[in-house]
Formats: structure tokens, C-alpha cells, sequence
């Protein structure tokens, strides 16, 4: 049996990670699960060279430093971390909690659920050589731009991301087409106004109302054909890579049979994070309450107080309301 933590989260994105480093603040011994390879969720995964502008005390920092201070903040009262791993069910069993992992039982006696959307796959391209050469030449986010220097590169889509690796990659890239199936965005009007600027530069060749019709190549992509979808002409472009940005579906997975109160696909709590069963709270993306806002620094908000009410849960001795940091004693020690 492992042994039993104070406060097990599961989800080692930014609101997990503040969690814990409240959880530890307070005293509470802590333990992360996070179904990713490495801590720092869909920062790290999806989009960590882009600049994030909405954290307080940053006027922008980007993704991968923003995670990588939370993860140091995290890991300083030493929580117990287990990654590449998935929590598949939670009972109760006595005085605590059981969560059935992949890698085993954790047990634990509070319990905070804080796995952004939940479970979430990438809206996939319909097109023929999709499949075919995925992480081949296609892909869906990017890790590290300076693997396209110097390449050419077709971007397909209309949102923030699509626009955003457009600008960051006319600088990298040898060339930048952008093709949207519509003129309509759903990007940041200002992002949109500098990727209009970058066209008429000579910067991003913009193609809307394309749309990809094949990918083509051998062992790696090396052209694509696309079609304009109001005269169904084509045009074949020779490219490097495929850069998908059409969004991500999520999915609570096994989060939906854990008997937990849920909404519209989100889990249902109160102003205390609580959800209808007592000793799981749940805070971020995965949330919903009457004003919610999907913002990393709500999240953060959301982390505190979910993890000050389970201090209370786990000692009904302690104070919910911890005081400054500044005045803490363990700072003082540190």
C-alpha cells in the first residue's frame, strides 16, 4: 500500500502546481499525478515558445518559463510526482481515498482534481496523408520552432495558435503559407491585423478560403495540394511541414465515473472548490460555476482556495485563511 498523503492532485498543469505549492505551504504532505510525460501540462505540451500576457507581475513571458517557475515553486516542499500516469477511478475506503492509477493505488485522505479540460485529442485535418505522415512532417503543436529554420511550412487554421506560430515562424521559416477555409478568425483582432500586415509584406502568403486537400511525400511530407473551396481549383505547393492548429476536443474520460456532480461537460463546485463529494475539490479549466472565467490566473485562485479548505478537511483544527506569506514561518526557515 502507498502511503497516505494529505492531498493527492491530479493534473500537473499551472492550477495543479500552484495547488501544491499551497498544499505544501500549509503543510500538507502532497502528491502530484499527471497523465503527461512532464510536469507543466498543456503549456509545456502544446505551446511553449509562445508568450503568455494575461499573468499578473509578467507584462508577457512565455510558456515554458512560466511553467518552469511554477514547477520550482511546486517542488519546494518536495511533493511525491508521478507523470506519464492516469488516475482511471477514486473510492472511498474507511477515513481516505483510494485512486486507482495506471501505475497502482495512491491513497490519500483529500483529493483535488485539476486536469485542465480533461482528457484532450486534436481536431484532426481530413485530408489524405493526414495519418500518413503524422509526426512525420505533420504535426499538431510545436516544441521547439528551431526545427523548422530554414523550411517551408503550411499552417492550417484560424484561431490564436494558427496566427501566433505564423508570425513567430516568417522569421524562422524559409517560407509561411496560412491557409483558413473562411476570412473570418478567431484569433485576437490585433493578432489578425499583424498577420494581414506580414501578407501585404511579403512575409506570410495567406490563402483563405483554402483548404488541404492531400499531403503528399516519401517517409516525410514534401508537398501539399489545396483547393480554393469557392471554385474547387487546386495548387500544389511544395512544403517541409503541416502545422495543424484546428483545436482540441476534450474529454473528462474516466473523471465522468467518479460520481462527481458535472455540468455541461465540466465539473460542478462551489465557492469553497468543493464538488458534491466531500474531500474532492476541483479547480481550472475542468470547473464551472456561475462566472467563471477560463484564465490561467483564475486557476491560480481557484488552487488556493481549494487547497486552504483541504487543510481544513484534513485538520478541522487548522484555519482555512493561511495569512501573508510574508509573515509564514516557513518562509522564514527557508
Amino acid at each position: 500500500m502507498s502511503e497516505i498523503k494529505d492531498f493527492t492532485i491530479i493534473g500537473g498543469g499551472p492550477t495543479g502546481l500552484f495547488a501544491a505549492f499551497y498544499a505544501g505551504m500549509r503543510g500538507l504532505s502532497t502528491r502530484i499525478v499527471d497523465s503527461l510525460p512532464e510536469l507543466g501540462g498543456q503549456l509545456m505540451a502544446l505551446y511553449p515558445e509562445k508568450y503568455i500576457y494575461d499573468v499578473g507581475g509578467f507584462p508577457k513571458i512565455l510558456a515554458k518559463d512560466l511553467s518552469r517557475g511554477l514547477i520550482e515553486q511546486a517542488l519546494q516542499f518536495e511533493p511525491e510526482v508521478s507523470v506519464d500516469d492516469e488516475v482511471r477511478h477514486i473510492v472511498r475506503e474507511n477515513d481516505h481515498f483510494v485512486l486507482k492509477a495506471r501505475s497502482g493505488d495512491f491513497h490519500t485522505r483529500a483529493v483535488l482534481v485539476a486536469g485542465g479540460r480533461g482528457a484532450f485529442e486534436p481536431t484532426v485535418l481530413k485530408c489524405t496523408g493526414y495519418e500518413e505522415f503524422l509526426h512525420r512532417g505533420v504535426e499538431y503543436a510545436v516544441r521547439d520552432p528551431e526545427v523548422f529554420r530554414d523550411k517551408r511550412v503550411m499552417i492550417v487554421g484560424g484561431g490564436d495558435s494558427a496566427l501566433d506560430w505564423a508570425l513567430i515562424l516568417k522569421d524562422i521559416c524559409d517560407g509561411v503559407f496560412l491557409a483558413h477555409r473562411r476570412d473570418g478568425w478567431r484569433a485576437h483582432a490585433a493578432t489578425v491585423e499583424l498577420v494581414h500586415r506580414a501578407s501585404e509584406a511579403g512575409e506570410i502568403d495567406l490563402r483563405t478560403f483554402y483548404e488541404v486537400r492531400e499531403i503528399h511525400g516519401e517517409g516525410t511530407v514534401q508537398a501539399v495540394t489545396v483547393f480554393d473551396n469557392r471554385t474547387d481549383e487546386d495548387e500544389r505547393l511544395e512544403v517541409d511541414a503541416v502545422l495543424t492548429f484546428l483545436g482540441f476536443k476534450p474529454d473528462l474520460g474516466p473523471i465522468k465515473e467518479w460520481g462527481l456532480e458535472l455540468e455541461k461537460n465540466r465539473v460542478l463546485v462551489n465557492p469553497l472548490m468543493e464538488t458534491s463529494v466531500p474531500g474532492i475539490y476541483a479547480a481550472g479549466d475542468i470547473v464551472t460555476y456561475e462566472g467563471k472565467l477560463d484564465l490561467i490566473a483564475t486557476g491560480f485562485a481557484e488552487a488556493a482556495v481549494a487547497a486552504n479548505n483541504a487543510a481544513r478537511f484534513v485538520n478541522p483544527d487548522a484555519r482555512v485563511n493561511p495569512g501573508h506569506s510574508t509573515s509564514l514561518a516557513v518562509f522564514k526557515d527557508k
